[in-house]
């Protein structure tokens, strides 16, 4: 989708797109839907589920309905009705916008901090030390054209590489359990790993860190929940429901102790039995959202909308950061607050 991906796939957006303007998603039930179908991630709790199980969501329930291992393809499952929201990094959100998918942001889920980055690894003893070292190499990323992607071409560009050099350092995408196991092995030379696989990586040494994301933008808010159009025009209490709700959950996750949230995400995982292994939970710290209750902000898009447009993914001017996201659903305050 974003840069090094293959033009089919932006094709495809298109083709999404336009399902996504003549379908829109399916109709609400008199009254506005209370039920919100989703794709989840295995051997993770995402923040609306999460939410949930605190009883964030108030009555609002949530309708499982697979797995995704990629952003890109969670948000347009949105666009196309296939489920009632989905999330990836706001650059696929631009992506998709600019292909005239009727969608909008509506709160900030992940992000990179301290304890939440993403981090280009390398093996203990490679040669890798620079950007430069990266000509003909593989890094190993989960899905092209999201947020891995552009941390590449972000470092690459800001270490002096060349458009054509760029394009000789080769993207590879796999699995995400399978990454750190892939570096190890030689089939790849670098391996992007963040959160629990990062932490895990760590844990079990002989990598080392080549560059994160924070060194390169500080902290930040990297991607959003979407919703289409449509569905927020028929369902606004309902979105209103789940924005807060998700809102309250993120500021939840940073007063409580990251034990007690691993033993939250735990507990959520075993019970709804999907046949998935837990262990990696244990290494959660963050979920690295960088403003109070995931609210939107131009800053967290004009970077991609600026970034694609360089790159000729998109025309300039073409998506305005600001048509983006709305943060009207987002009713969380802090305590004795009274700021929008």
């Amino acid at each position: 989708m974003l840069s090094g991906t293959p033009r089919r796939e932006f094709l495809g957006l298109l083709g999404i797109a336009a399902v996504a303007v003549s379908c829109g998603t399916a109709t609400a039930d008199k009254g506005g839907t209370k039920k919100l179908k989703y794709q989840g991630w295995a051997g993770q709790v995402t923040l609306p589920e999460l939410a949930q199980d605190l009883g964030h969501l108030g009555d609002v329930k949530l309708d499982w309905v697979g797995n995704t291992i990629s952003g890109p393809q969670d948000i347009q499952s949105a666009a196309t009705g296939q489920t009632d929201f989905g999330g990836a990094f706001n650059g696929a959100v631009v992506k998709l916008i600019a292909a005239k998918a009727p969608i909008k942001a509506v709160i900030g889920y992940y992000g990179s901090d301290k304890d939440a980055y993403n981090g280009f690894f390398v093996r203990q003893d490679s040669a890798i030390r620079s950007a430069r070292d990266l000509i003909g190499k593989k890094v190993g990323m989960n899905t092209l054209g999201a947020h891995s992607e552009a941390m590449l071409d972000i470092y690459l560009r800001k270490h002096g590489l060349s458009e054509a050099e760029s394009k000789k350092v080769e993207r590879v995408v796999v699995p995400p359990v399978n990454t750190e196991q892939s570096l190890h092995k030689n089939q790849i030379d670098v391996a992007v790993l963040g959160d629990i696989l990062r932490e895990k990586a760590l844990e079990n040494g002989g990598v080392r860190p080549l560059f994160t994301d924070t060194q390169l933008l500080g902290d930040f808010t990297a991607g959003s929940y979407v919703f289409t159009e449509r569905f927020i025009r028929q369902n606004p209490d309902t979105v209103r429901t789940f924005v807060t709700g998700v809102a309250q959950t993120i500021e939840w996750s940073r007063t409580t102790p990251p034990e007690k949230v691993i033993e939250r995400m735990t507990a959520i995982v075993k019970e709804r039995r999907r046949n998935e292994d837990s262990a990696a939970l244990k290494y959660w710290k963050s979920f690295g959202v960088a403003e109070t209750g995931g609210r939107l902000a131009d800053r967290q898009f004009s970077l991609w909308t600026d970034w694609l447009a360089e790159r000729g993914q998109i025309e300039k001017g073409q998506v305005k950061p600001a048509d983006t996201y709305t943060n009207d659903f987002n009713g969380y305050r802090k305590k004795g607050s009274h700021s929008s």
